[in-house]
Order: C-alpha cells, then sequence, then structure tokens
C-alpha cells in the first residue's frame, strides 16, 4: 500500500467512517477539558482518543486539539464528540452573545496563528 492510500484510509478508521460528530453543535472554538472519568480511564483509552484526554487537563479548543495533535479539523470533532457523549471529557460551549464578538475572533485567531 502506498503513503498516500494510508494517510486516507487514516482519518476514516479514526471516526469508524464518520464524517459528522455526534454533536453536530460542536464549534471549533469550543473548549475541551477532561473530565475525573476520563482522567482515570486515560490508560484504557487508544491512540488519539488517549491524547486528547492528556491533552485537555487544561480548557483546549477543538481548533487547538486538531492543531496540536496534527489531525483534519473534522477528524478532531468526530474524537471529541464521541469522548463528550461518554463522559471522558467535557464541552463547554462559548457564551452566544461573545460569539458574535470581534474582540474575541480575533483573539481566536490570533491563538490559531500562534500555533502554527
Amino acid at each position: 500500500m502506498r503513503d498516500r492510500d494510508v494517510s486516507l484510509l487514516r482519518p476514516y478508521l479514526l471516526t469508524s467512517g464518520r464524517t459528522e460528530p455526534i454533536d453536530r453543535n460542536l464549534e471549533l472554538e469550543t473548549q475541551v477539558v477532561t473530565s475525573d472519568l476520563g482522567a482515570a480511564s486515560h490508560a484504557v483509552l487508544s491512540f488519539e482518543r488517549r491524547d486528547i484526554v492528556a491533552l485537555c487537563t487544561k480548557p483546549t479548543s477543538v481548533a487547538e486539539i486538531a492543531a496540536i495533535l496534527g489531525l483534519h479539523v473534522g477528524v478532531a470533532r468526530v474524537l471529541v464528540a464521541d469522548l463528550a457523549a461518554l463522559g471522558y471529557v467535557a464541552a463547554h460551549r462559548p457564551n452566544a452573545d461573545l460569539a458574535g464578538d470581534p474582540a474575541m475572533i480575533e483573539r481566536i485567531i490570533r491563538r490559531l496563528e500562534a500555533i502554527s
């Protein structure tokens, strides 16, 4: 199998072929934090799921998770939604009033630029 074939297959395998998360409202700026269950279950989780739980000991946005772990944003959204549904992480959505705040959007852009 060629490297390109493997790179195309990997996201499909990580998400069991799903392209949309269970929670379709999981925004890129949603803050994700590891729950007590996630911290206690860290050793039994596999690969990327374990990495997400380990990374989110402090609040981390879905966009940051994708960038830090080198995942496609869609894959990160699916994995985070799955972990949240199982209780391994908690997803905290931003206040709807702040979502349209230009200053907050500017801060998000600057933080994403700092990651890359």
